[in-house]
């Protein structure tokens, strides 16, 4: 697999092969990736949303007006479920959204998601990431080279300066992301990820590549 491959100035420097890069056929590891992204995204909900059952609500029980006897419909408390200010039939309680996915499923999800991401042209390598100093427009100068027309980027190394941390944080088209962190759903939602040449490295350490290509 080859990617595009730019200096730490930004400038293009030809591509870069990969031969050992992971490699899918059909639909593998499609399905795991789907899982993931779900578990991902449940495990961010707090579930805490709340209601109240009929027992619940404060207020008398006792029944708004008699049974019989003036030409209007039987009903109970005001804390019946069917009126304004009653109880909740059904209605959600704390609960965990917790799901838990195993190694090997999670491996293949992100081998999958880098290799949609090849394949998209989605991906690109540069030499490092460094500015000389911790402003913005030294970064921005490198990013409009790499990328100029990108809305949503990632930017991927294995660890990042924190002169090269201030100069990116008022940049808010582009995410940091250190490679031992990434997710699988941080690649499916960049339209550009740029990996710094130690940060794929450690990547496709962390996936096993070996393993992901049979």
């Amino acid at each position: 697999m080859k990617f595009p491959y730019f200096t730490v100035e930004g400038a293009e420097d030809g591509e870069r092969d990969y031969p050992s890069f992971m490699n899918f056929e059909k639909n593998k590891g499609v399905d795991a990736l789907r899982q993931v992204i779900l578990a991902i995204r449940s495990n961010k909900r707090q579930g805490s949303a709340s209601t109240k059952t009929r027992a619940e609500v404060r207020g008398s029980g006792k029944k708004i007006h008699r049974q019989k006897g003036l030409g209007a419909g039987r009903v109970g408390d005001k804390n019946a479920v069917q009126r304004r200010g009653g109880g909740v039939v059904f209605g959600p309680k704390p609960r965990s959204y917790n799901k838990k996915v195993n190694r090997k499923t999670k491996r293949l999800a992100l081998a999958r998601a880098l290799f949609d991401g090849a394949t998209e042209g989605k991906l690109s390598l540069i030499e490092a990431w460094k500015v000389s100093e911790a402003k913005t427009k030294h970064f921005t100068q490198v990013i409009n080279k790499v990328i100029p027309d990108s809305r949503r980027s990632l930017i991927v190394d294995d660890a990042f300066e924190d002169n090269f941390g201030y100069a990116a944080r008022n940049v808010s088209r582009i995410t940091l992301a250190r490679a031992q962190d990434l997710s699988p759903l941080d690649l499916v939602l960049a339209d550009k990820v740029i990996f710094s040449v130690s940060g794929l490295e450690v990547l496709l350490a962390k996936v096993g590549k070996e393993d992901a290509s049979k």
